[in-house]
């Protein structure tokens, strides 16, 4: 018999998304199930190691910021698949479409009219201090009213079965190249219960992305060109920008390639220069052009915000964009929603504190133990506070940290996050996992079917940033016709 079966698979105490509590496979799970329990001894194993092989030979790396600086590593990554029912994505979507439409609304009235402000939904002291929040962009009107073109929003299940929106990414979402990469490479690993399971595609994210891209040009034009602004070859996910460049057959570029001549963007090549009509910007607002922003920036392009202003350039994401990335916005999203589009929300928020209010600050502050803390700005798993995991040392700095800056902080209950089944040197064994969707927003909204699963491989830990250690597998989301 295969010693990799799930025979002798663990559930634990929490939310297992393959198996019920009984011990019964999860809908749409069965077909892998039984194809991996039929394996012969080793193959697993094998097919890891052929996955591993094929996603290193295609360079999927990403560059290490912190301790290890400048580091290159390969995303680990799991070659048993992670899979959402048809139900539960049908959900998902709904729920993603709507908080996307409602935070662009949210983006532009902060910029512009400001009614949610003035009515008193969103306290203003909160928006102007936003650290994304940006003075230059305001009175912009970006191309079809849209200033979320790319969004990642990350999502993770409760102990209830529950999915819940832990944070927005609507700046320069990465994470889309290994979701492609990725099933291109399971496909062949597991053709069989792929078959079998009849998941839905993602082939034609970078068509749509670049049907969305040319959405943004003013009325017809003839044979437009967009590009990927990219910091450059050091920045974490190059890979990521060089991929998609090439899947929808455009040029990926850096500040130094660009000039503005005539009020146009401009892209310098070999036989001279070639208009840019549209920019899917990789780099912070910061960076984008050092006349308005950082006035040290090398890698934005001098006036480029008179010509996005002047409507002669279209930029995805729009600047700006970032007010609706803080952590303590995301507290109001639930209202957001209320106010622009008279719904309940969808897809919960986690219950989240914010320390900016007096009272939810004391609250945090006696169960720091309890809570998990996360600063309003920071990503990629960074000035953290875990608290079932932490010293009296450690709570106690973060103790100082609220006091002293209340508005940098917010805390959330610790979640039992959902398991899935992963290869172990011990064998398949549960770990905790997140989902990042990518949602497109162009003349429509589009969400592709799955996106980033992010997993925890360190055995009890809850953090799945690759930075952190973590690692990523394939989301098969079943279509409507899938059986049991």
């Amino acid at each position: 018999m295969n010693e990799l079966s799930f025979e002798n698979y663990d559930t634990g105490d929490f939310y297992d998304e393959v198996f019920s509590p009984e011990g019964s496979p999860r809908p749409g799970c069965y077909p892998l199930i039984q194809r991996i329990n039929e394996l012969p001894d080793g193959e697993l194993r094998r097919r890891q190691v052929a996955a591993e092989s094929a996603l290193l030979r295609l360079g999927i790396t990403f560059n290490v910021y912190g301790q290890d600086e400048g580091t290159e590593r390969i995303f680990p990554f799991d070659t048993i698949p992670r899979i959402v029912s048809a139900c539960d994505w049908e959900i998902l979507e709904r729920g993603l479409k709507q908080r996307v439409q409602a935070l662009n609304l949210f983006i532009d009235d902060v910029y512009n009219d400001r009614k949610i402000i003035r009515d008193g939904i969103v306290p203003e002291e909160i928006v102007l201090s936003c650290r994304s929040y940006r003075d230059a962009c305001i009175g912009l009107k970006p191309p079809l009213g849209v200033w979320c073109h790319i969004t990642g929003t990350d999502l993770v299940r409760d102990s209830d079965g529950q999915f819940y929106v832990l944070e927005d990414n609507l700046r320069c979402p990465s994470g889309v190249s290994y979701v492609l990469e990725s099933r291109a490479v399971m496909k062949r690993t597991f053709p069989v219960a792929f078959e079998s399971c009849r998941v839905r595609p993602v082939v034609d994210y970078p068509s749509r992305l670049m049907e969305m891209l040319y959405s943004l040009l003013p009325g017809q034009m003839d044979s437009p060109t967009a590009a990927i602004l990219t910091p450059g070859v050091f920045n974490s996910a190059y890979f990521e920008h060089s991929f998609l460049a090439k899947q929808m057959g455009i040029d990926v570029v850096e500040g130094r390639d660009l000039v503005i001549m005539d009020g146009r963007l401009m892209m310098r090549t070999t036989q001279g220069f070639d208009r840019v009509d549209v920019l899917y910007r990789r780099i912070d607002d910061d960076f984008l052009d050092p006349r308005v922003f950082r006035p040290d920036s090398m890698l934005g392009v001098p006036g480029l915000m008179d010509a996005y202003r002047s409507g002669r350039v279209a930029i995805a994401n729009a600047p700006g964009t970032g007010v609706a990335d803080d952590k303590v916005i995301y507290a109001y999203v639930p209202k957001i929603i209320r106010y622009y589009l008279d719904e309940d929300i969808i897809i919960p928020n986690v219950p989240t504190y914010v320390c900016w209010d007096r009272k939810d600050r004391d609250y945090v502050l006696e169960n720091l133990a309890s809570l998990v803390i996360k600063p309003a700005a920071e990503s990629g798993g960074y000035g953290m506070l875990i608290g079932p995991n932490s010293t009296k040392k450690e709570r106690k700095e973060f103790a100082g940290r609220i006091t002293e800056n209340p508005r940098n902080y917010i805390a959330q209950p610790t979640l039992s996050l959902s398991r899935v089944p992963v290869l172990t040197p011990d064998g398949i064994e549960g770990r905790h996992v997140d989902l990042r969707p990518f949602i497109l927003y162009g003349e429509e909204i589009y969400v592709l079917p799955g996106g980033l699963t992010r997993v925890a491989l360190r055995k009890g830990s809850l953090v799945v940033n690759s930075s952190q250690g973590g690692g990523y597998k394939d989301t098969w989301v079943l279509s409507e016709e899938s059986g049991t």
